[in-house]
């Protein structure tokens, strides 16, 4: 279903530049040879070959991509699995040129195999540490599809094991099917145990998702929002508000929410003033990398260096670091060589 090209090219400004990505699904980012590792430890059948493997991550539909997902997550057995997958992917990010990441994890899906959601988070973190030079930090997903009540003991379970590098929470899964309201009481009460908050919001249901992640859940971002574009009334209010986009342009063309990237708002949530940031979403089922996304948006709507540099700037702004480590951060990009400033915006 998807218009996007997927083909390699020589390294060139895209990849050299440092990033920052603040939407990335740690089960979604697993580089598919280490996947195929992961298959062949527990079902060879499964998928023949590495190009079978590949095959798989076309989708029909966004539900579609949910049962993918839901198989995907199969192979995820041990707590061990789950260092080597952290591990893997802070690889593929690093080699990116990402500096920073706020990652989700979504420990909720692995409940049925007895793997508690506090061990989960500390394995991942452990993987995560194997990996210089680059900081990420978990954003725990409580995946919308197991209710409010299964979510309210995640938030328990998270908060047991604050030195894992948990720093906010959010709510993936089937947006379509459930709302966020029901989910009001755990989001304020994670923000009274210090978590920041985001929701998946405007990516499989309408722009009445959006408001109700503003209205009732408070989220200090929004996780897509792509469909916000659909009520005007609401673009003003997140202008207004400032509140951060963490948009995923190449995951909504390959999901079918957008037909194709030209139909994607993101140019015009970005010209209204919008705090607009671009990401991943879950970038190895979806073959896409931030240097990926913003190569295709420089292509198909003429986003400048400077304005790329904008977008990253955006993501470490948009970030929950601490604002000594913010400010750093900002600092280390507008250091770098090939960083394209945009004198009206300093």
């Amino acid at each position: 279903m998807s218009s996007l090209p997927r083909r390699s090219h020589e390294p060139d400004w895209f990849d050299a530049i440092p990033k920052v990505e603040l939407h990335v699904h740690l089960e979604g980012a697993i580089p598919l040879p280490a996947l195929f590792e992961l298959v062949r430890k527990y079902d060879s059948g499964a998928a023949g070959s590495l190009g079978e493997l590949e095959a798989r991550f076309r989708y029909r539909d966004f539900p579609h991509f949910i049962e993918t997902w839901v198989w995907k997550n199969a192979f995820l057995r041990e707590l061990d699995d789950f260092a080597f997958i952290a591990e893997a992917a802070a690889r593929g990010l690093r080699e990116q040129h990402v500096l920073y990441a706020e990652a989700f994890c979504s420990p909720p899906d692995f409940a049925a195999r007895g793997l508690a959601v506090g061990s989960i988070v500390e394995t991942i973190r452990r993987g995560l540490d194997r990996v210089p030079g680059i900081v990420v930090n978990l954003v725990a997903d409580l995946v919308r599809d197991f209710g409010p009540e299964r979510a309210g003991r995640t938030l328990d379970a998270l908060a047991e094991v604050t030195g894992a590098g948990v720093i906010g929470i959010g709510i993936g899964g089937s947006e379509h099917e459930f709302p966020p309201a029901p989910f009001a009481e755990v989001f304020e009460r994670a923000r009274g145990l210090g978590f920041r908050t985001s929701a998946h919001a405007g990516e499989a249901a309408g722009p009445s998702s959006v408001r109700a992640a503003l209205e009732a859940l408070r989220v200090d971002r929004i996780g897509h929002g792509t469909r916000a574009a659909e009520d005007p009334a609401l673009v003003e209010v997140l202008a207004a508000r400032q509140v951060p986009l963490e948009l995923c342009p190449i995951s909504n063309v390959r999901t079918g929410v957008v037909p194709d990237l030209a139909a994607h708002p993101i140019r015009a949530f970005f010209e209204r003033g919008l705090l607009a940031t671009v990401n991943t979403d879950d970038p190895a089922m979806f073959d896409t990398s931030l240097a990926g996304e913003y190569r295709e948006l420089a292509r198909v709507h003429g986003f400048t260096r400077a304005e790329i540099c904008r977008l990253v700037e955006n993501a470490a702004r948009a970030s929950w670091l601490a604002e000594g480590a913010k400010a750093e951060l900002l600092a280390r990009l507008r250091a770098d060589p090939g960083w394209a400033a945009d004198p009206g915006t300093r």
